[in-house]
Protein backbone atom coordinates (compact mmCIF):
# COMPACT_ATOMS: atom_id res chain seq x y z
CA UNK A 1 0.00 0.00 0.00
CA UNK A 2 1.29 3.11 -1.02
CA UNK A 3 0.17 6.29 0.85
CA UNK A 4 0.70 9.94 1.86
CA UNK A 5 3.04 10.53 4.70
CA UNK A 6 2.65 13.63 5.72
CA UNK A 7 0.55 17.30 4.72
CA UNK A 8 -3.02 18.21 4.18
CA UNK A 9 -3.23 14.88 2.23
CA UNK A 10 -1.76 13.04 4.90
CA UNK A 11 -2.36 9.06 5.27
CA UNK A 12 -4.62 9.58 2.16
CA UNK A 13 -4.14 6.04 0.07
CA UNK A 14 -2.78 6.05 -3.32
CA UNK A 15 -3.65 4.18 -6.38
CA UNK A 16 -0.38 2.19 -7.67
CA UNK A 17 -0.48 0.42 -11.44
CA UNK A 18 -0.94 -3.13 -11.57
CA UNK A 19 2.47 -3.76 -13.60
CA UNK A 20 5.89 -1.09 -15.10
CA UNK A 21 6.20 0.90 -11.92
CA UNK A 22 8.55 0.22 -8.50
CA UNK A 23 7.01 2.65 -5.89
CA UNK A 24 9.34 4.02 -3.52
CA UNK A 25 9.10 2.19 -0.17
CA UNK A 26 7.34 4.36 3.11
CA UNK A 27 10.97 3.95 4.37
CA UNK A 28 12.40 5.87 1.64
CA UNK A 29 10.29 8.31 1.04
CA UNK A 30 10.14 9.52 4.48
CA UNK A 31 13.79 9.75 4.55
CA UNK A 32 13.69 11.51 1.71
CA UNK A 33 10.70 14.12 2.87
CA UNK A 34 12.64 14.64 6.09
CA UNK A 35 15.37 15.51 4.50
CA UNK A 36 13.76 17.99 2.19
CA UNK A 37 11.76 19.48 5.41
CA UNK A 38 14.74 19.42 7.52
CA UNK A 39 16.04 22.16 4.58
CA UNK A 40 13.03 23.64 4.14
CA UNK A 41 13.05 23.15 0.36
CA UNK A 42 9.10 21.82 -0.06
CA UNK A 43 7.26 25.01 0.72
CA UNK A 44 6.66 27.02 -2.23
CA UNK A 45 8.26 25.49 -4.59
CA UNK A 46 7.86 24.35 -8.30
CA UNK A 47 8.24 20.30 -8.33
CA UNK A 48 8.92 17.62 -11.26
CA UNK A 49 8.70 14.33 -10.46
CA UNK A 50 10.04 12.67 -13.09
CA UNK A 51 9.20 8.55 -14.27
CA UNK A 52 6.32 9.48 -11.83
CA UNK A 53 4.64 5.95 -11.47
CA UNK A 54 1.95 6.66 -9.35
CA UNK A 55 3.08 9.90 -8.66
CA UNK A 56 3.97 9.49 -4.77
CA UNK A 57 6.68 11.69 -4.74
CA UNK A 58 5.58 14.85 -6.71
CA UNK A 59 2.00 14.15 -4.83
CA UNK A 60 3.90 13.88 -1.42
CA UNK A 61 5.45 17.55 -1.78
CA UNK A 62 2.12 18.77 -2.97
CA UNK A 63 -0.05 17.93 0.04
CA UNK A 64 3.42 19.53 2.01
CA UNK A 65 3.41 22.97 0.16
CA UNK A 66 4.59 22.80 -2.94
CA UNK A 67 3.28 25.64 -5.35
CA UNK A 68 3.13 23.32 -8.13
CA UNK A 69 4.16 19.98 -9.32
CA UNK A 70 4.47 17.75 -12.88
CA UNK A 71 3.83 14.63 -13.26
CA UNK A 72 5.58 12.99 -16.05
CA UNK A 73 5.10 9.22 -16.78
CA UNK A 74 4.73 7.91 -20.51
CA UNK A 75 3.45 4.72 -19.23
CA UNK A 76 -0.62 5.07 -20.78
CA UNK A 77 -2.05 3.48 -17.78
CA UNK A 78 0.53 4.81 -15.27
CA UNK A 79 0.03 8.27 -16.39
CA UNK A 80 -4.07 7.81 -15.33
CA UNK A 81 -3.34 6.42 -12.16
CA UNK A 82 -1.32 9.79 -11.61
CA UNK A 83 -4.45 11.43 -12.64
CA UNK A 84 -6.67 9.79 -10.85
CA UNK A 85 -4.54 10.43 -7.70
CA UNK A 86 -4.09 13.73 -8.64
CA UNK A 87 -8.05 14.26 -8.19
CA UNK A 88 -8.00 12.54 -4.59
CA UNK A 89 -4.91 14.67 -3.24
CA UNK A 90 -6.29 17.80 -4.57
CA UNK A 91 -10.12 17.11 -3.16
CA UNK A 92 -8.11 17.60 0.27
CA UNK A 93 -6.33 20.36 -0.33
CA UNK A 94 -7.53 23.53 1.83
CA UNK A 95 -9.46 26.23 0.29
CA UNK A 96 -7.02 28.55 -0.97
CA UNK A 97 -4.20 26.68 -0.73
CA UNK A 98 -4.60 24.52 -3.83
CA UNK A 99 -1.18 23.66 -5.78
CA UNK A 100 -1.39 23.22 -9.20
CA UNK A 101 -0.48 19.87 -10.64
CA UNK A 102 -0.66 18.56 -14.03
CA UNK A 103 0.30 15.20 -15.58
CA UNK A 104 2.72 15.09 -18.65
CA UNK A 105 2.06 11.55 -20.48
CA UNK A 106 5.10 11.92 -22.52
CA UNK A 107 8.71 10.60 -22.79
CA UNK A 108 10.70 11.77 -19.72
CA UNK A 109 13.65 13.21 -22.46
CA UNK A 110 11.30 14.80 -24.70
CA UNK A 111 9.41 16.65 -21.62
CA UNK A 112 12.66 17.55 -20.53
CA UNK A 113 14.15 18.99 -23.36
CA UNK A 114 11.00 20.91 -24.60
CA UNK A 115 10.09 21.96 -20.68
CA UNK A 116 9.84 25.87 -20.16
CA UNK A 117 10.18 27.53 -16.81
CA UNK A 118 12.47 26.23 -13.75
CA UNK A 119 12.38 23.84 -11.58
CA UNK A 120 13.32 24.06 -7.80
CA UNK A 121 13.14 20.08 -6.80
CA UNK A 122 13.07 17.54 -9.04
CA UNK A 123 12.34 13.83 -8.52
CA UNK A 124 14.34 11.11 -10.66
CA UNK A 125 12.89 8.05 -10.06
CA UNK A 126 13.49 5.89 -13.72
CA UNK A 127 12.63 1.64 -14.07
CA UNK A 128 15.64 -0.18 -12.81
CA UNK A 129 16.46 -1.35 -16.50
CA UNK A 130 16.88 2.15 -17.63
CA UNK A 131 20.32 2.43 -19.11
CA UNK A 132 22.85 4.71 -17.53
CA UNK A 133 23.53 6.54 -20.49
CA UNK A 134 19.71 7.01 -20.52
CA UNK A 135 20.19 8.72 -17.34
CA UNK A 136 22.89 10.86 -18.34
CA UNK A 137 21.16 12.39 -21.31
CA UNK A 138 17.98 13.28 -19.10
CA UNK A 139 20.18 14.82 -16.60
CA UNK A 140 21.94 16.49 -19.14
CA UNK A 141 19.28 18.42 -20.49
CA UNK A 142 17.73 18.71 -17.27
CA UNK A 143 20.33 20.99 -15.90
CA UNK A 144 19.23 23.97 -18.04
CA UNK A 145 15.86 23.63 -16.40
CA UNK A 146 16.55 24.05 -12.88
CA UNK A 147 16.58 26.89 -10.76
CA UNK A 148 19.97 28.25 -8.88
CA UNK A 149 20.37 26.20 -6.12
CA UNK A 150 17.58 23.64 -6.98
CA UNK A 151 17.99 19.74 -5.53
CA UNK A 152 17.94 17.09 -7.67
CA UNK A 153 17.42 13.52 -6.12
CA UNK A 154 17.81 10.64 -8.16
CA UNK A 155 17.13 7.16 -6.87
CA UNK A 156 18.20 3.81 -8.51
CA UNK A 157 19.00 0.22 -7.61
CA UNK A 158 22.06 -0.02 -5.41
CA UNK A 159 23.78 -2.67 -8.23
CA UNK A 160 23.51 0.45 -10.79
CA UNK A 161 26.30 2.61 -11.85
CA UNK A 162 26.12 6.11 -10.45
CA UNK A 163 24.83 8.39 -12.71
CA UNK A 164 27.46 10.93 -14.30
CA UNK A 165 26.12 14.75 -13.53
CA UNK A 166 26.67 16.94 -15.63
CA UNK A 167 28.46 20.58 -15.93
CA UNK A 168 26.24 22.74 -13.47
CA UNK A 169 24.76 20.36 -11.15
CA UNK A 170 27.11 18.74 -7.99
CA UNK A 171 26.61 15.53 -5.70
CA UNK A 172 25.75 16.55 -2.80
CA UNK A 173 25.17 12.89 -1.15
CA UNK A 174 24.96 9.08 -1.50
CA UNK A 175 22.75 6.93 0.93
CA UNK A 176 21.92 3.46 0.44
CA UNK A 177 18.60 1.92 1.80
CA UNK A 178 18.90 -1.79 1.22
CA UNK A 179 18.27 -2.34 -2.41
CA UNK A 180 18.06 1.18 -2.97
CA UNK A 181 20.53 4.02 -3.21
CA UNK A 182 19.71 8.14 -3.16
CA UNK A 183 22.30 10.75 -5.02
CA UNK A 184 21.37 14.30 -4.17
CA UNK A 185 22.39 17.01 -6.41
CA UNK A 186 22.80 20.48 -6.15
CA UNK A 187 22.45 22.87 -9.15
CA UNK A 188 25.81 25.45 -8.92
CA UNK A 189 25.40 28.25 -11.08
CA UNK A 190 27.10 27.89 -14.96
CA UNK A 191 29.33 30.31 -16.46
CA UNK A 192 29.39 30.93 -20.10
CA UNK A 193 32.89 32.85 -21.36
CA UNK A 194 32.60 35.20 -23.82
CA UNK A 195 33.53 34.24 -27.66
CA UNK A 196 36.73 36.21 -28.12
Amino acid sequence: MTRIVSGFAGSLTLAVPRSGTRPTSDRVREAIFSALDARDEIRGSHVLDLYAGSGSLGLEAASRGAASVVLVERNAPAAAICRKNTEAVLRTAPAGAKPRVSVAAQAVQHYVEAAVGAFDLVFIDPPYDLSTDELDRVLAALVHRLSPGATVMIERSTRSSAPTLPHGLELDREKKYGETTLWWATAVTVTHRAAE
